[in-house]
């Protein structure tokens, strides 16, 4: 017979039971363990914070030495410099921010569109999924470019304003924006290419709500009387949020090569700034004769296309909950 002090009270037997784990802090566990998804995350914030940092310590981006020309790589220029003395290293940080910028600001854009276009189009169904998507379709048909040079033109006012305010915020040229004229237009382009960009995401979200609203989870939410809103937003974006992660990381890469066309067409960034795109593709002309002009700039953008790549297969596979194992 058990004595009093050996029988388990349930103060001991609480602090046996093993605690509950929200959705974030198992999918956080399981990212963790994921060699390359950690390699990819890290590659990217080291190339953030080398991209912010690194111009206060570097040449200016726009500083010339026409006497010097195109050298090679060196101990005062490390990625050598471009046909006009430009330290190329300078220009690669410098074009980093815009890069970066462009990326994220275009896919946030697409990301907030698409996800809620996308799920309550698929959730509601019907006659209202059927003209939500035909929307998308005419979106479809309109001719990109078109649709830049309309958004620049009707946004000419703004993006001054926004230019000044951008001006006065950077003071004595350590602010991250700091020598950036014209960066409200870039800005405002690149959110208007997020606008186009989101139709693809709303397609994707819209097939994985579908699909899980027939799922007994979603039922249980309807029987318990949950508004409309709060199932959409609450138990079904959630739920797809795998294939929309590693959507976003592929489209932050592709808006980047995307502004490299648009600013050989004039609309985007502007001499004497720079961007990794435009780096790329005046090396490409120049390849034969300097090739350092196109590996260095092209060695940093698939840097950041793996990374991002890594990453996002590493999202996606600590956001499946039903492949998870643990």
């Amino acid at each position: 017979m058990l004595s009093p002090k050996t029988i388990p009270t349930a103060e001991i037997t609480a602090e046996q039971l093993e605690r509950g784990h929200s959705l974030w802090q198992d999918a956080w566990h399981r990212l963790r363990r994921n060699r390359l998804a950690v390699f990819g995350g890290g590659a990217l914030l080291a190339l953030a914070l080398l991209c912010a940092l690194g111009p206060v310590f570097s040449q200016s981006y726009r500083e010339q030495t026409l006497a010097l020309g195109a050298t090679p790589p060196s101990a005062a220029h490390w990625c050598g410099t471009d046909i006009h003395g430009r330290d190329l290293f300078a220009r690669i940080l410098y074009g980093g921010r815009i890069s970066l910028m462009v990326g994220l600001v275009a896919t946030f854009v697409a990301l907030v569109i698409g996800v809620s276009y996308g799920a309550v189009a698929g959730y509601l169904g019907g006659k209202v999924d059927m003209v939500m998507m035909r929307i998308v379709d005419i979106l479809y048909a309109l001719p990109f470019t078109i649709f830049v040079i309309l958004t620049m033109v009707f946004l000419k006012e703004p993006m001054q304003q926004l230019d000044a305010w951008f001006g006065q915020m950077s003071i004595g040229g350590w602010h991250p924006l700091a020598q950036a004229q014209g960066l409200g237009k870039i800005l405002l382009l690149f959110a208007a290419i997020g606008a186009v960009e989101w139709r693809t995401m709303a397609r994707i979200v819209r097939s994985q709500t579908m699909a899980i609203k027939q799922m007994e989870f979603i039922e249980a939410a309807r029987a318990l009387g949950l508004s409309r809103r709060r199932i959409v937003f609450r138990h079904m974006i959630p739920n797809a949020l795998g294939p929309v992660v590693v959507y976003t990381t592929l489209t932050i890469p592709a808006v980047m090569l995307l502004e490299a066309f648009l600013s050989y067409l004039g609309l985007g960034v502007e001499p004497p700034m720079s961007s990794w795109g435009t780096l790329i593709k005046d090396g490409a002309e120049k390849m034969e004769e300097f090739w350092w002009l196109l590996v260095f700039p092209g060695g940093i953008f698939s840097l950041t296309l793996f990374s991002l790549n890594f990453l996002g297969d590493g999202l996606r596979d600590a956001l499946d909950v039903r492949a998870a194992k643990d």
